[in-house]
């Protein structure tokens, strides 16, 4: 590679940071100034705001860029806790006629449909504008007085009709939320509370070690043991795969308890290719039951039928997986361990196809020399 490529890729990565968006140069169509801003670490959303300190009064607009006419955005500050419950938001959007609309909404409820109705304290003035692929909400809002320090969230999901969708419980949707200081414009992020968190990570757990790692072990078990340990690889394959799979339905009860504890929002990629792993592995399970003995006509037929079915389960199971992490969004170091795992587990498998093929191979030589007849004397 030329040494000057990686001078072209550095003053591109130069460029395009120096040409991104950022809330300090920014000009409103409607000439407004605002004394402070910051760019939000989610959504690509920013804030603007000036806090007049002798009346408790705050003008904000809030921007989320990049967003599509077909969905709602909402800001919102939360008096009590950190969270959504509590929470008093602006929201706007465009209804089926085409119209803009924008009002105030109290979050008491996770089933929220963002109905409209009054905040905790005063909205004097509210309105929105879009354009540009860009939604942003402008308020002038009366806090209680000293309230200087506020929690806030912001938050966008689907229009549908004229009702408004719940919006995705994954990646930046759960980090949209964090602490502004009004009079010294600092803002400190904060990790968004996820539902059901411990019972979603014991869920994880359970499918990354069933699917993720127990059924890949089986087929490393079936493929390179036999050659080495027969008939033990037998017993091990069997052992890797049923207790894979009892795992998984494990995993799978948990999953149906999470389905009915998420508010309506249904993963529906990640739920479905879980109900085809279930009945795959059921299939294998009685293919189990079913298999011919090794002279069988049909053994052929059914050896092509598990050993087809397995790699589409390994493979199904991997997709899976990362479509869990994109659920859950765990620190990176998660995915990161499985993507390890996955690429030790191959790395194994390249090394045992070799030594199959060399330890198959000499056999075969080895079966040919002794059944060479003894030339004649």
């Amino acid at each position: 590679m030329k040494p000057y490529f990686f001078f072209i890729v550095i003053f591109f990565l130069l460029a395009s940071q120096s040409s991104a968006q950022s809330c300090k140069n920014y000009a409103f169509s409607n000439n407004n100034k605002y004394a402070a801003c910051n760019d939000l670490q989610a959504l690509n959303s920013y804030l603007h705001w000036n806090y007049d300190e002798a009346t408790s009064t705050v003008e904000i607009a809030y921007r989320r860029s990049g967003i599509e006419p077909t969905r709602w955005v909402a800001w919102a500050i939360n008096p009590t806790a950190k969270g959504m419950i509590g929470a008093q938001s602006l929201v706007a959007y465009s209804n089926a006629s085409g119209i803009l609309r924008a009002y105030t909404s109290p979050v008491t409820t996770y089933r929220t449909r963002l109905q409209e109705g009054k905040l905790s304290f005063q909205v004097p003035k509210i309105s929105a504008d879009f354009s540009n692929n860009e939604m942003i909400i402008f308020a002038t809002i009366v806090l209680p007085q000293n309230m200087t320090k506020v929690n806030h969230l912001w938050q966008d999901g689907p229009v549908i009709g004229d009702h408004l969708g719940m919006h995705s419980l994954s990646g930046d949707h759960v980090r949209s939320m964090g602490t502004v200081d009004l009079l010294s414009g600092k803002v400190v992020a904060t990790k968004g509370e996820i539902p059901n968190l411990r019972f979603k990570q014991v869920h994880g757990l359970i499918n990354a070690v069933s699917w993720g790692f127990l059924m890949p072990m089986g087929a490393i078990t079936a493929r390179y043991m036999k050659v080495f340990a027969d008939p033990a690889w037998f017993y091990a394959h069997i052992i890797c795969q049923t207790s894979g799979y009892a795992l998984g339905i494990a995993g799978a009860v948990t999953g149906i308890y999470l389905g009915g504890k998420s508010q309506g929002v249904q993963h529906q990629t990640h739920r479905k290719i879980g109900i085809l792993l279930l009945v795959l592995g059921f299939l294998q399970v009685l293919a189990l039951k079913l298999r011919p003995s090794k002279e069988h006509k049909y053994r052929l037929w059914w050896n092509i039928y598990h050993h087809s079915l397995g790699y589409t389960i390994i493979v199904l199971s991997i997709i899976n997986i990362f479509e869990g992490f994109n659920i859950l969004n765990p620190v990176k170091t998660w995915r990161l361990l499985y993507a390890s795992i996955l690429i030790v587990l191959g790395a194994i498998a390249v090394v045992l196809e070799v030594l199959t093929w060399f330890v198959v191979i000499r056999r075969k030589r080895e079966t040919r020399k002794t059944t060479v007849p003894a030339p004649a004397a």
